[in-house]
């Protein structure tokens, strides 16, 4: 029999099993009301959350704070979400809803809650299902279930990364058993020459978007394979093919075994470009075609988007491995040897060449985007090779530049101050640049006011962060001066990366004379907040990271100077929301994009960047600040210490002065009208609805159109 107490606790773990949840703040704010310490100290998650409150605990706490009502309303606006018929995509992409779109993706980053992702990727892959779902564009998405996702980073005494890989509580996720028409747990299989590989599969409700996600960890297995689904790109490339082969064809067999044939084929990097080969077997044995006609009917309904900008991040497997773990599968599309392996490489009669992920999806997508313009460039220059006989400008990779999920990262009083200001419904018109003009109408005073209390909970989250790594460590002045640590009056910039060579994470550490001049002066100081992993096996970058988290120990600069351990979903999140200044300095052009600070730009943070990514699309000269003019120098040296000397300049004449300009009350007028331009040109272009609606007017409409066309 359900009691109230019942009936309220199975409202909220409604609301936790959809992750429509994450980007609700309202949501969040009843978790946080009911229990804000035991919410913090489990990771946000709010399974588990409910897993350790009762539901009389919840009851008498909601009787208290008189939540009753709130939590009615959510559940209420959860399901009017889920139901309404009127969206978007309803009215703008009609044919898709027969045959969806099937988003491919080796990660994707939703929540800290759920770690299945390790980086930008995974983010975009997360932010691009959350604005289908919003859109009401019908996709599938297809991962895979980490079990121990990517690693937790704990620096040492020495300030060098080491990994700590933790087992998730699989009962603490949204996650439900895929089942067969006959209610079984659903199990893919796929046949190699060593063995079959199978695997379960586990959905995660993305507001109205399923995210399907195989997990090897099942019984009969080899223990070898069991761990196929344990970390993000991890073992070495007998590894990575049998997890690429679960990712690719194995997520295109869960669509078959639901009867549910995609519209589109959208592959999000190359991990998953087996899928193509698979959807091409499906197609020659429904219809009972060859190879050819299948390959030319699917090419036509599959979109490849690449992100990797330098040939050593695109996937390649040895001819042997390919045969190994493709023979029999190669066999059943009636294809020789030569010719499988023909189809991943750039020069097919090259013996001798390995087979490449990436150029298996290009020769087999009849739509391939970068991630920006800039980018574009880079990958048709880096694929010429596959389209010799086109001018380089004509080889067929066009761009579609990444955007963030807006209310995913927008900080809660930023969005209650556009909500009053812009209009109640302005995150449905969001792309429309009339939308962001009202800004004008807010006093600087009101805009300032806000960005300075996110500041103050960002400076509070890294003082809990510093104390327990500095109680771990054993740094006593840490601990004694954690109140000192950060001053919501200086001028704070964030620096928050994967920490790549490329990406040059010490950059602003270059020049440490003019540096100390910066942190130390009495009057105009500036304070820097770092936080990134390096890859496990990337010592190169745990030296740059090294260098840097040595400062953050000194004594002399650990007020100014810090280091977050453990970067993701939670850290970026409160650094792009309350930080000032947002750094970004890698070589150009190996920026793909670079969507952190289209995420800092939402919440009142300035960009300094290089013209890099989507920031040389969206620099004006009054929306941000830019690091060199663009040049590049074919020294990489060289070009390091034209960019420091740049940075610097730019930090000393421009950043600097214009952030402390205050009028007697203290408001940086000029400062703050360059927030206001940065939001008003910047929002409305870089976030992810208007990047999904690119992706489905200019690809998934025509690319679905195809699926049912004969080609003779």
């Amino acid at each position: 029999m359900s009691t109230p107490a019942n009936h309220i606790h199975n409202r909220l773990r409604a609301l936790a099993q959809n992750l429509w949840w994450t980007w609700h703040p309202e949501v969040i704010r009843l978790f946080t009301d009911l229990d804000a310490h035991l919410w913090r100290q489990l990771s946000h998650n709010p399974i588990a959350f409910l897993n350790q409150i009762t539901p009389e605990q919840v009851e008498k706490r909601s009787a208290e704070l008189v939540l009753h009502s709130r939590i009615n309303y959510a559940f209420r606006r959860l399901n009017e979400y889920m139901e309404k018929r009127k969206t978007w995509g309803a009215v703008n992409c009609s044919n898709l809803h027969n045959r969806q779109v099937v988003y491919f993706s080796a990660e994707f980053g939703l929540h800290e809650s759920i770690p299945i992702y390790s980086g930008g990727l995974g983010v975009l892959s997360g932010d691009h299902l959350k604005s289908a779902s919003d859109l009401g564009i019908p996709l599938i998405g297809i991962g895979l279930l980490y079990h121990q996702g990517y690693f937790s980073q704990r620096l040492n005494k020495d300030g060098w990364q080491e990994e700590d890989y933790r087992d998730l509580d699989i009962n603490t996720l949204p996650l439900q058993t895929v089942t067969e028409p006959n209610g079984q747990p659903l199990i893919v299989r796929v046949d190699t020459r060593s063995g079959s590989l199978q695997a379960r599969v586990w959905q995660l409700q993305v507001g109205r978007v399923r995210l399907l996600l195989l997990d090897s960890n099942v019984e009969g297995n080899s223990v070898e394979d069991r761990e196929l689904t344990s970390r993000l790109y991890g073992g070495d490339d007998k590894f990575r093919i049998r997890q690429e082969l679960l990712l690719g064809i194995g997520g295109a067999r869960i669509l078959q075994a639901l009867n549910n044939f995609p519209g589109v084929l959208h592959l999000n990097e190359g991990h998953s470009a087996f899928a193509i080969l698979e959807e091409i077997r499906r197609v020659m044995e429904y219809e009972q075609i060859p190879f050819d006609r299948a390959h030319r009917r699917v090419s036509l309904y599959t979109v490849f988007t690449t992100h990797t900008p330098v040939p050593a991040g695109h996937d390649r497997f040895s001819s042997e491995l390919v045969e190994e773990h493709l023979g029999i599968f190669r066999e059943k599309l009636g294809l020789s040897h030569d010719d499988f392996m023909a189809l991943g490489r750039v020069n097919p009669g090259d013996s001798s060449e390995p087979f490449c992920m990436t150029v298996l999806a290009l020769k087999n997508s009849r739509r391939a985007n970068g991630v920006s313009a800039i980018h574009a460039d880079v990958s048709r220059r880096m694929w010429h090779p596959l389209w010799p006989e086109r001018p380089e400008i004509e080889v067929p990779i066009g761009h579609i530049t990444n955007g963030v999920h807006v209310l995913s990262w927008l900080a809660p009083q930023m969005h209650q101050l556009l909500e009053t200001r812009l209009s109640q419904d302005w995150p449905t018109r969001m792309v429309h640049p009339d939308v962001w003009e009202k800004l004008d109408e807010i006093d600087d005073g009101e805009l300032w006011e806000t960005h300075q209390s996110l500041k103050m909970s960002l400076i509070r989250f890294v003082r809990r962060r510093l104390l327990l790594q500095a109680k771990r460590l054993g740094y006593r002045e840490i601990v004694q001066q954690i109140e000192q640590i950060l001053d919501p009056n200086v001028l704070t910039i964030g620096c928050a990366r994967r920490f790549a060579t490329y990406k040059r994470g010490d950059l602003i550490l270059s020049q440490f004379e003019r540096l100390e001049k910066l942190i130390g002066a009495a009057r105009r100081p500036i304070q820097i907040v770092f936080a990134g992993k390096a890859h496990p096996r990337d010592d190169q970058g745990k030296r740059i990271l090294q260098r840097i988290a040595k400062f953050s120990y000194n004594p002399e600069y650990m007020r100014r100077i810090v280091f977050i351990e453990d970067y993701d979903y939670n850290v970026a999140r409160h650094l792009v929301q309350g930080v000032d200044v947002w750094l970004n300095n890698p070589r150009r052009p190996l920026e793909a994009c670079g969507t952190s600070g289209q995420k800092a730009i939402l919440n009142g943070c300035l960009t300094l960047s290089v013209l890099d990514g989507w920031w040389n699309e969206a620099y004006d000269g009054k929306n941000g600040f830019v690091i060199g003019d663009g040049g590049m120098h074919n020294d990489p040296n060289i070009q390091y210490q034209r960019d420091a000397e740049s940075l610097y300049k730019v930090l000393e004449k421009e950043v600097i002065p214009c952030y402390y300009d205050r009028d007697t009350s203290g408001i940086p007028h000029r400062w703050v009208q360059r927030i206001k331009r940065s939001m008003q040109s910047l929002g409305w272009r870089f976030n992810a609805d208007r990047m999904v609606k690119d992706y489905a007017e200019h690809f998934y409409l025509l690319a679905a159109s195809a699926t049912s066309v004969e080609i003779r």
